[in-house]
């Protein structure tokens, strides 16, 4: 005779042999017990005990319980599946996680193959180079202009240094190459700055989180606009003393310069571009930053270091030996390293979500140019002053 199943039990019934009267009892030296995942009550049980009217829970009992036979029989039948799904060990199997919880987990990051990223990064090379082309078209229309205005240093030190000032053509292709080539490619490559940038930053910002790619438009900005910086700060004031002082040397030594329009265009193309990629400090500050790798604590203490590193790469990268000339370069590099502290700084304020009292420091700047306004505007209507565009922008 088989005993009924409890309904409070998680684990399958072992059918054990129960002996009846006349019955000689199961060896005890023999295990009669078996698992079984099957329905415990055969169909003479199940008639007897469960009929219409009433059913008995404990098959040894005759007491009678006024509720549906069907309860009993699910309980006992749901045994087995369930035993079953955990593989008969009672602990169940972890549910895989939803696509939407690996949507969280990415955040927005784009997952790509090897030969996608491949086809990614042509795309934006073509891209680029489209640009650039662009910029080249339009540079070429206004050649002329501009090479008047990038010879117009080379002059300008001619003139007061009392020689001619005019460019040496050597070779039958240097105009053309100069003009027409270079100088465009140039000025390309500075007014397709902002796309080129924002080129590579497409490629690169789908592997990057949400809450990073918020940095697109201030670091494409920034970086555009420190680079022409730099140029320009070339152009008005490193080139035109350092060039003065260079055609200068000679002068009292019956040295007469001829300068060949190749070589200068040469050296004005080595400090733009040098000085316009050593105006991108703040923003290599700022990386560091964002990885971590430096504070603005740790750059404020070791400033003095930095100042020693920026004064040795200014006397590296200065065309003239003279101090003064070190101090163009070097004091805007200074400048330019505080300028990447207060962005590591303003940086690590976000992370601490700290805001910074830009309103004071606003009214701070506009009263420090008010004063620097008025400063010159008496130098100009009463001490006979005027503003040239170029270093040091006030002469008498």
């Amino acid at each position: 005779m088989s005993v009924p199943e409890d309904k409070n039990r998680d684990t399958p019934v072992e059918n054990t042999h129960v002996p009846t009267e006349g019955q000689p009892p199961a060896d005890s030296g023999t295990d009669t017990a078996h698992t079984s995942y099957g329905q415990t009550t055969d169909h003479d049980y199940d008639s007897h005990y469960h009929s219409d009217a009433s059913y008995h829970d404990d098959p040894y009992s005759g007491q009678s319980y006024g509720a549906e036979p069907s309860t009993a029989v699910e309980a006992t039948t749901a045994v087995a599946p369930v035993v079953a799904s955990t593989g008969g060990s009672g602990s169940g199997t972890t549910p895989p996680p939803s696509e939407e919880e690996e949507d969280d987990d990415d955040d927005g990051m784009l997952r790509m193959s090897f030969l996608e990223h491949l086809e990614e990064l042509r795309k934006r090379i073509i891209s680029a180079l489209m640009g650039l082309g662009i910029a080249f078209a339009l540079s070429l229309i206004f050649a002329n202009e501009m090479w008047k205005a990038v010879s117009e240093p080379a002059a300008t030190a001619l003139k007061a240094l009392g020689f001619p000032p005019y460019l040496s053509q050597i070779g039958p292709m240097d105009s053309f190459q100069v003009i027409y080539m270079k100088l465009p490619l140039l000025a390309a490559i500075f007014l397709s700055s902002p796309w080129i940038l924002w080129q590579a930053w497409s490629f690169i910002a789908p592997g990057l989180y949400k809450k990073e790619r918020r940095f697109a438009a201030p670091v494409i900005i920034s970086t555009a606009g420190l680079f022409v910086l730099g140029g320009l700060f070339a152009y008005f004031v490193a080139f035109r003393f350092g060039l003065e002082f260079l055609l200068g040397i000679g002068k009292d030594i019956n040295v007469v310069p001829n300068i060949n329009m190749v070589d200068y265009f040469d050296l004005f193309v080595n400090v733009t571009l040098g000085i316009g990629v050593v105006f991108e400090l703040p923003i290599i500050i700022f990386f560091l930053a964002l990885l971590r790798i430096v504070t603005a604590k740790f750059l404020l203490e070791h400033s003095r270091y930095a100042i020693l590193i920026i004064v040795i790469v200014a006397a590296l990268i200065t065309p003239t030996p003279d101090v003064f000339n070190l101090m163009l370069f070097a004091v805007p590099m200074v400048v330019l390293y505080f300028v990447g502290v207060f962005a590591a700084y303003l940086l690590q304020l976000r992370r601490d979500e700290k805001s910074f009292p830009w309103m004071s420091v606003l009214v701070v700047l506009l009263s420090v140019a008010g004063v620097a306004g008025a400063v010159v505007w008496a130098l100009v209507a009463k001490y006979g002053y005027k503003v040239v565009p170029y270093w040091p922008f006030l002469l008498r």
